[in-house]
Parts: C-alpha cells; structure tokens; sequence
C-alpha cells in the first residue's frame, strides 16, 4: 500500500472532502441524538417551578398531618399528640417562609393569605382543643364545626398554589419539547446546507485550483522519470521552499545590517556626548582630588572626619574611572595590532586579578589542553577585555564561587580557524530578556557601573574581527565568549 504523500493532490482533497461531509453527517446525527435525550432530562427537570410546586404539595401534607393529630388526641387524650401539633406547626411556617424566598413576586399575596388563614385555622383549633378540655362540648361542637370550613378554605388556597406551578411546570416541558423540534429542524437544514457547500467546494477545487496547479506541476516537472509516481505539488514544493530559504535569509541579514546601522548611529551619538561630558568635568575633578590630597596632608583630622575624607576620595576616584571609560568609550585608542599568543594574555589577565580573587574567596579554573596558535591582536586591548569579563564576575559573586576559563581551537564560519576563550562563572546569572541590552551603552545590572565595559569590550574584539558572545551556561552563572582568528602570514 502507497503512502498517502504519494496520492495526487486531487486524491487527498476529495478524500479529504469525503471526511467533512461524513464529520458533517455525524455531527448531524449527534444533534438529533442529543435533542432526543435533552427531552427527556427537561421532561424530569424544571428546576424552580418544580422546587416550589413540591413546596406547595408539602404544605398541603402539613395540613392534613395537623388536623389528623388533633383527632388522634381527642381519641386517647394522649398529649404526646399535641407536642406533634405543635413541631408540625412550627414545619408548615418554615416551608411557608421557604416559598416567600423562591415565589414570583404575583404569588406573594396568595401566601399572604395562606398565613392569614393559617394563624386563624390554628388559633381556632386551638380553642376547640380547650373547650372539650374543660368540658364545654357544645360550644366545643359549635367551634369545631367552623375549623372545618377554616381548614376546607386553607386546603384550597394551597391547591391554588399548587395548581399554579404545576401549571408552570407543564409549561416549561411542552416550551422544551418545542425547542428540541425547532433544533432538530435547524440541525436538518444545516446539513441539507453543508451538504451544497461541500458539493459547491469541490467544483471549485476540481476546476479553479486542481487543474491549474496540476498543468503548473506538470510544466515545472518536466525532465523527471516516467516511473516516478505521480505527485502534482512535489516538484512546486521543491521549488517554494528554495524560494521561502532565500527570502528568510535576506530577511535575516536585513535585520541584521538594520541592528549594525542603529547600533552604529547609537555609539556615535553616545561618543561625542561622552567626549563633550568627560571633557567638561574632568578638570575639576583633577582641581578637587589635588585639593582633597593637600587638606589631608595639612589638616589634623578627627577619625570620623579621615573616614568621610576617605569616602569622598573614594567617590572621586570612582567619578574618575567612569570619566576614563567615557573617554575610552568615545576617543579609543589605535591598535597596535601583532602577532601574539592568547594563552600569555589569559595568564597575565589572571595574574592581575590573583589578588583580588583570593580577597573574595573565588576559585579559579584553568582548561588548557593544547598551546593555542597564535593571533593577530593588541595584547593590551585583548588583556582590557578579559580582565573586563573577569571584574564583572568578580562582581556576580560578592560572597565567593567560581570561575572558569577555558581555551580552545576551532572553525568559525566566515572566520576559518579561530581560538576560543570562554569566561564562566557561578554567579546568579543574566536574564534571557536581558542577553541584548547587555552590549548597550550605559546599560548595567550593577548599582555603581558606569555601563560601558561590555560595549567597549565588544567593540574592542569587533576591531580585531572577532566576536564576543554571552551564550546559555550549564546550571547556573553566566558564559562570555571571546572568538579570534589565528595569525596567518597574510594577517
């Protein structure tokens, strides 16, 4: 048996078809089905009208339990028959109260009425029930006679209320079983519908798509073996999808070339405000640190007042820095590009820093397998962004960890042979919404960063034709990567 990618298009759209109409059938039969069986659960459930018509039937029981405890206690004189009156009582005015919640508001007088009644019928009862005690039975008779017509007229007026949501009950069933006969007819008449549209569908498909994607599929085809079998959009689906590869490439470097040029349009603009600010403050800062060292030399200061002076140095150094790196950012220095090799840098980068990891309690590991080749760079400029990368991990972990750096060869595409130096750390990590912004001027996680080391970093190995990466590190921390091509003679 063929698989059915090799049927024709036509095959699978008239099989496709004949599924819809026979879900449309289905469906169809479903409907009727479940009319059917809505009937019959609406025939036994009416929710409220029924509630209240059980309300009424037990009112009227009420009644009769009532009446029938008197006559048992004017048979046996029982007073256990009384204490039932009384709780019987007491359940006719609570169902009574039950039905005032859930009646229409035009029931509410007929309830009115039953209570008024209600309160009479019992009173009189009770009456009754005192004359034969205390031996008055004439009058008791007399009594007796008129609770007989008070209690006639209060079995009435809940027959009347009974009456009317039995009325309503009959008429929410015959309003479902009209409902479920109006839907039977639409559900007809939709697949008496589908079953034209359907029809009306193929016609077009046989006519206005099959054919002329067949004759198409057959002109762009040709050339292919007779034995092969027959399949109209194999030959369209080939050449789409170098057309759809194609287009999301361009697609890919336009979006690429439009995030360098707005890159490159937003280092300008920061470079010359950067050259301007650091311009404009950095005299008198140099003015303030002179003045701040010959107030400490010459002042007798109190160890409070040492301490602020030492706080204001230390801020003044950090004004300084930041002022450094905007005019790092803005005026680089040229490279002095030769040959070197990248395992000398890394040492010296971790040399400078020894100190500063120990300080911290940060564990350093080295991966080295092999001496890598060597590459064309500045070593000074290179040794900036390491040590660039090593600080900002330092910073991740104020209360210790570890970091790893390891080297290794490799091919890059565009770049051919390259040398790889991966920075790791087991700090808390950057964000995955954040991996962009990273390479931003001025944008920095850190309280006191300037924001610009990772941009000047990036753009330092960008000028040597390398990359610098952050990629997904293994458990936690972060993964800087630093690409280089290897020194060739051409270099």
């Amino acid at each position: 048996m063929r698989p059915i990618h090799f049927l024709g298009l036509r095959t699978r759209i008239y099989l496709l078809l004949a599924g819809l109409v026979a879900i449309t059938l289905g469906g169809g039969g479903v409907t009727f089905w479940y009319t059917y069986r809505m009937e019959r659960l609406l025939g036994s459930i009416t929710g409220k009208d029924l509630a209240l018509f059980h309300i009424a039937d037990d009112l009227e029981t009420s009644l009769i339990q009532q009446k029938g405890f008197v006559s048992y206690y004017f048979m046996d004189r029982d007073p256990r028959w009384l204490v039932e009156l009384a709780e019987y009582r007491k359940d006719f005015k609570e169902i009574l109260a039950t039905a005032r919640k859930e009646a229409a508001k035009e029931d509410l007088k007929l309830l009115d009425r039953i209570e008024a009644e209600f309160e009479t019928y019992a009173a009189n009862k009770d009456r009754v029930i005192e004359l034969y005690d205390r031996g008055e039975t004439e009058a008791g008779v007399t009594m007796h006679r008129q609770t007989r017509e008070d209690f006639s007229k209060l079995i009435s007026l809940t027959e009347q209320f009974k009456d009317r949501y039995q009325q309503k009950v009959w008429e929410k069933k015959e309003q479902s079983v009209a409902e479920a006969g109006r839907l039977r007819l639409a559900a007809a008449s939709a697949v008496g519908v589908s079953l034209v549209l359907f029809t009306i569908l193929a016609s077009v498909l046989a006519f206005q798509v099959l054919d002329p994607i067949r004759r198409l599929a057959l002109e762009t085809g040709r050339g292919r073996n007779p034995g092969e079998p027959a399949n109209e959009v194999a030959t369209l689906s080939r050449r789409v999808k170098g057309l759809i590869e194609d287009r999301n490439l361009t697609l890919t470097e336009l979006e690429r070339s439009r995030e360098r040029l707005l890159q490159s349009e937003k280092m300008a603009l920061v470079g010359k405000l950067a050259a301007e600010v650091a311009h404009t403050i950095r005299n008198p800062l140099t003015s303030i640190k002179m003045r701040l060292f010959s107030l400490e030399r010459t002042l007798d200061l109190s160890a409070t007042q040492q301490e602020d002076l030492d706080v204001i140095s230390q801020e003044m150094r950090h004004l300084d820095n930041i002022v450094k790196n905007f005019l790092e950012f803005a005026r680089p220095p040229k490279l002095k590009m030769q040959a070197c090799n990248i395992s000398d840098i890394v040492d010296l980068s971790v040399q400078l820093l020894e100190k500063r990891f120990e300080h911290q309690g940060i564990r350093l590991e080295r991966r080295r397998g092999v001496w890598l080749p060597q590459v064309y760079a500045d070593p000074d400029a290179i040794k900036e962004v390491l040590v660039n990368l090593l600080l900002n991990a330092c910073d991740a972990m104020k209360e210790g960890g570890s970091i790893a750096i390891s080297e290794e060869e490799g091919i890059a595409e565009r770049m051919g042979r390259v040398v790889l130096v991966r920075v790791s750390d087991t700090g808390p990590g950057i964000p995955m919404h954040l991996w962009e912004k990273v390479w931003e001027p001025f944008f920095s996680t850190k309280e006191d960063g300037t924001g610009l080391g990772l941009a000047i970093a990036l753009r330092t190995v960008e000028e040597h034709g390398g990359r610098l990466e952050l990629r997904p590190s293994e458990g936690r921390g972060a993964t800087f990567v630093m690409t280089l091509p290897v020194h060739t003679e051409e270099s």
